[in-house]
């Protein structure tokens, strides 16, 4: 946090060391269930500041709740926000499918990408193997 210039609070410390242990991107309400002493404003106010300086990237899955998700516990710089991420209709988890690459769109002449949102929805492997 320090390197990107802010300044690690209790809270953002706590913040981001659950997303960087999660194993799947979280919602606000998944971060506020785990620290339920945190202040849902701080918590968002944290997941904000954090996106800002590419800490963490959102996803917007289908689910009606926007998933952060932490760029890389190592080297946050090196995380490439434009891959694939898969949402479990059935446990509703969204997974992130970092070696899977968004394709190339080719745009009309005049437009400029700066970030695509690609998921792909389905049943996931650990609820296929639930059936």
């Amino acid at each position: 946090m320090e390197e990107c210039g802010i300044r690690p609070t209790p809270v953002r410390m706590l913040v981001a060391g659950i997303l960087c242990e999660a194993d799947t991107p979280l919602s606000l309400l998944d971060i506020e269930t785990t620290l339920d002493t945190a202040p849902k404003s701080t918590i968002f106010r944290a997941l904000t500041l954090f996106e800002q300086h590419h800490i963490v990237h959102s996803i917007e899955d289908g689910s009606g709740s926007l998933k952060y998700e932490y760029c890389n516990c190592s080297d946050n710089r090196a995380h490439n926000e434009m891959h694939t991420h898969f949402y479990c209709e059935r446990c509703r988890r969204t997974y992130c499918l970092k070696d899977t690459q968004i394709p190339d769109v080719e745009l009309p002449l005049g437009f400029t990408m700066h970030r695509a949102n690609y998921i792909i929805k389905g049943i996931c492997a650990k609820c296929n193997q639930a059936k």
